[in-house]
């Protein structure tokens, strides 16, 4: 399957590998995405807890107005699933077996009126 719009990520299980021109097509279209929202959600599926803080630090680092708080904190075995919350800056994380690999990226407004949209699977390294 050809990965050429945001759209094209939503069916999959977990990232694929993808050229540097379509990360800089997608990366375009997600962050018209990301900056119309009022706020974001990250979600990580990672193989490990190391490599899912590794992954949104990569994040914050691209978007230096996200912050997230208490990653020194976060520990878990195995398999992880972490979810930052932009709006309050919480992380959590878990161990969840069974998941692909990837970046979820939701994007949430305060008016009920705009639906929230999720994109990804992004490869972890889609920030880096």
């Amino acid at each position: 399957m050809e990965i050429k719009k945001l759209v094209d990520l939503n069916s999959l299980r977990t990232a694929p590998l993808l050229s540097k021109s379509q990360v800089t097509k997608l990366l375009e279209e997600l962050e018209t995405n990301i900056f119309n929202a009022d706020w974001i959600t990250v979600g990580i599926m990672a193989p490990c807890d190391t490599k899912a803080i590794e992954t949104l630090q990569s994040f914050s680092k691209k978007y230096s107005s996200i912050k997230f708080g208490n990653l020194e904190s976060l520990h878990a075995d195995g398999s992880v699933f972490l979810k930052g919350n932009q709006k309050t800056g919480n992380v959590y994380i878990r161990s969840e077996n069974g998941l692909g690999e990837g970046i979820l990226i939701t994007c949430q407004y305060d008016e009920d009126a705009e639906e929230s949209n999720t994109f990804g699977p992004l490869p972890l390294d889609f920030f880096s």
